[in-house]
């Protein structure tokens, strides 16, 4: 068993998030950002040996390469995974990401191109990359490390970089294709968008966070799902893992403050 003082908020989401990858069979697995690709790294060593991972580079590995610099420890190298077969990977559906956008609507469309109007942005940031043709090819799920009305917005995302369930924004006389969003992991709850015509729902609070004050960060109307659950505790397992995959606690970083696991009183 695990107490307050024993694990990180971060530590918590990573664990939540690994849950992305359990029962999704044999896919290639990518976090980005540090604690998405941690929790793929939790998810293939507790529950999920099936999925695929890579180092980074051009090689699958069986065992996650830890984050940050890698000094003695050399990755253990199964198979060759160029981008060529990534590619594959991504256009046959056999790949889930954990995607890290800026900003999230109601219709799960997500931004990591750039803040204002694109012709004069406020902030350049990625440019939308691979994010429109991963969103209609394979499941995406999502982490934001701050879940405030600026990243989950009242309207729609600045720039639409991700596919999502805004049917206007297919073109008149094309075929609509298929999303699939998985979970939406933040700092305060775990999200889906499995509502009734894909609504956002929230699934899980974190320890000590209430529906209500997820709401009022959130820009747009969330629903309660069913069952509400309290975000478990990550096992002394999955604190070991984490801390053998993060050995020089980059995933202290990641989330303001490092605040503890369970919020403490104020």
């Amino acid at each position: 068993m695990t107490n307050a003082s024993e694990f990180t908020l971060a530590e918590l989401v990573v664990c939540a998030a690994a849950e992305a990858w359990r029962g999704g069979g044999e896919v290639l697995a990518t976090g980005i950002g540090p604690l998405p690709r941690i929790a793929a790294g939790v998810a293939k060593l507790t529950f999920a040996p099936e999925i695929l991972m890579t180092d980074g580079e051009a090689w699958l590995v069986e065992e996650p390469v830890p984050l940050g610099p890698r000094g003695d420890y050399k990755p253990k190298y199964s198979g060759w995974m160029p981008y060529s077969r990534v590619f594959d990977s991504v256009w046959c559906g056999r790949r889930h990401a954990m995607v890290t956008p800026v900003q999230v609507d109601r219709w799960g469309q997500g931004n990591i191109a750039a803040l204002g109007d694109l012709k004069k942005p406020k902030v350049q940031l990625l440019g939308v990359r691979g994010f429109p043709g991963n969103s209609i090819s394979h499941r995406n799920s999502m982490f934001l490390p701050s879940h405030t009305k600026r990243s989950f917005i009242e309207g729609e995302v600045d720039v639409v970089a991700s596919v999502g369930f805004a049917d206007r924004r297919w073109p008149q006389g094309v075929n609509k294709l298929p999303v699939d969003i998985g979970i939406v992991v933040t700092n305060l709850c775990i999200m889906d968008f499995n509502g009734p015509d894909h609504a956002a729902r929230v699934v899980s609070l974190h320890p000590g966070v209430s529906f209500e004050e997820v709401q009022g960060e959130t820009g747009f109307p969330l629903i309660r799902a069913e069952t509400v659950a309290t975000t478990p505790a990550p096992t002394e397992e999955q604190l070991a893992i984490i801390r053998r995959l993060d050995p020089t606690g980059i995933r202290a970083t990641v989330i303001k403050g490092n605040p503890p696991g369970i919020r403490q009183a104020a």
